[in-house]
C-alpha cells in the first residue's frame, strides 16, 4: 500500500486514478477536503476496494501515525498543500499552517513509522514530497531555466511556505536518514483543475460569457506541464529515484499567459463556437497582482538523464485534451462553482481596475 496526502485535489486525484489504472497496489488516500478537495474527482473508485479514503488533516500527527501503524504503507506521497498564490496574498496564515506545520507533522509521523520498520522495510520505504518551481523565484527573459541546484528565492507567501517545506524534507534526510525524494514541478493543467487557476478559469468564464481576466500585460511566462505527464514522472521517481535527491519536472513548454488565453479561445472557437464573434472579445486586462513573478522555466534534463522520463504531451496535444474534458464535464464545473468559490472570485477581482 501507498499513503497519499491530498489525494482528492487536482494533482493528487489524477495521481490516484492513474496509479490504480496501472497497478493493483492499494492507496490510502488522506485528504482534509478543503475547498479544492473534491471526492467527485474519485467517483470512478467508489466501489474499488483498492482505494481507502480517510478524511483528515496532515497537521494531526497522532492520527497520521496511527494510520501508518495500522496500514504499514511502503511509501508516503505528499501532495497536500495550499497552492494558489493569490489566496496566499489574501490569507497567508493557512499556507503556513498547512504547507509548513502540516509537512512537519507528516515528517514526524513518517520518521516514527520508518523507525519501527525492519531493515528491509526501512530500505524500501520512501517519502516523496511534491513541490513547485516557484521556490526558485523569478527569471529574466534570457536567464537559464531552473535546475535542481538553483538557489531558492521565493517571492510569495505560497512559494515561501513551499520552500520551507522543501527544506524540512531535506533536513529529515540529512539529520535522521529518512529516505526522502522531492519533485519540483512547473505549472500543471488538465482534468479536475479547480477553476481559480488560469486555464480552467478562462474556459469556465469564456463559456459563461464572462470577462477573461489578464493580469498586467499578460507577458508572464510559465512552463506548462500536463498533469498526466506529472503523474508519470512521480511514479518514475518513486520507483527509481535516489533517496535524498531532488528532481525538477517540467513540460518544456514556455508560454506567456496571454498566449495561453489566446490558444484557449481559438480552441473554444472551434469546438464550442459562440453565436457571434470570438471568445477573444471577452479578454480583459486587470491590475497585476503584487510581486507577480515574471518568468518560470524548468530544466527537466536530470530526470530524463537519470530516470528516462520526459513528457509525452506537447502543449498543443495536452491543452486540446483539457479543453475537451471541460466541455464534456460541465456538471463537474457547475458542482465546484459553489458559493465559496464565487465569493473568492469576487474578492480577488472586485478591486482590480480595468486597464486600457
Amino acid at each position: 500500500m501507498i499513503f497519499v496526502t491530498g489525494g482528492a485535489g487536482f494533482i493528487g486525484s489524477n495521481f490516484v486514478l492513474d496509479w490504480l489504472g496501472q497497478s493493483d497496489e492499494a492507496v490510502l488516500n488522506f485528504d482534509k477536503l478543503t475547498y479544492a478537495g473534491n471526492l467527485n474527482n474519485l467517483a470512478a473508485l467508489r466501489e474499488d476496494p483498492r482505494h481507502l479514503f480517510v478524511r483528515g488533516d496532515i497537521c494531526d500527527g497522532e492520527r497520521v501515525l496511527a494510520l501508518l501503524r495500522q496500514h504499514r504503507p511502503r511509501a508516503i506521497l505528499h501532495f497536500a498543500a495550499e497552492s494558489h498564490v493569490d489566496r496566499s496574498i489574501h490569507g497567508p496564515a493557512e499556507f503556513v499552517q498547512t504547507n509548513i506545520n502540516g509537512t512537519f507533522s507528516l515528517l514526524e509521523a513518517a520518521r516514527a513509522h520508518w523507525g519501527e520498520l525492519d531493515a528491509a522495510g526501512k530500505a524500501a520505504f520512501r517519502f516523496l514530497h511534491v513541490s513547485t518551481d516557484e521556490v526558485y523565484g523569478t527569471l529574466g527573459p534570457h536567464d537559464a531555466p531552473f535546475s535542481e541546484t538553483t538557489a531558492y528565492a521565493p517571492n510569495s507567501p505560497y512559494s515561501a511556505s513551499k520552500a520551507a517545506s522543501d527544506h524540512l524534507v531535506r533536513s529529515y534526510h540529512h539529520t535522521y536518514g529518512l529516505p526522502v525524494l522531492t519533485t519540483n514541478c512547473s505549472n500543471n493543467y488538465g482534468r479536475f483543475h479547480f477553476p481559480e487557476k488560469l486555464i480552467p478559469l478562462v474556459i469556465a468564464n469564456a463559456l459563461a460569457g464572462k470577462a477573461l481576466p489578464i493580469y498586467g500585460d499578460g507577458q508572464q511566462v510559465r512552463d506548462w506541464l500536463y498533469v498526466g505527464d506529472h503523474c508519470a514522472a512521480i511514479r518514475r521517481v518513486l520507483e527509481s529515484g535516489r533517496a535524498g535527491e531532488v528532481y525538477n519536472v517540467g513540460g518544456w513548454n514556455e508560454m506567456a499567459n496571454l498566449d495561453v488565453v489566446r490558444t484557449l479561445c481559438a480552441i473554444l472557437d472551434r469546438l464550442a463556437p459562440k453565436a457571434h464573434g470570438s471568445y477573444l472579445e471577452q479578454l480583459t486586462y486587470v491590475q497585476d497582482r503584487p510581486g507577480h513573478d515574471r518568468r518560470y522555466a524548468i530544466d527537466a534534463g536530470k530526470i530524463e538523464r537519470e530516470l528516462g522520463w520526459k513528457p509525452a504531451e506537447t502543449f498543443e496535444s495536452g491543452i486540446l485534451k483539457t479543453v475537451q474534458w471541460y466541455l464534456d464535464n460541465q456538471a463537474w464545473v457547475a458542482d465546484v462553482q459553489s458559493g465559496a468559490y464565487a465569493n473568492w472570485v469576487e474578492q480577488n477581482y472586485l478591486n482590480r481596475e480595468k486597464e486600457a
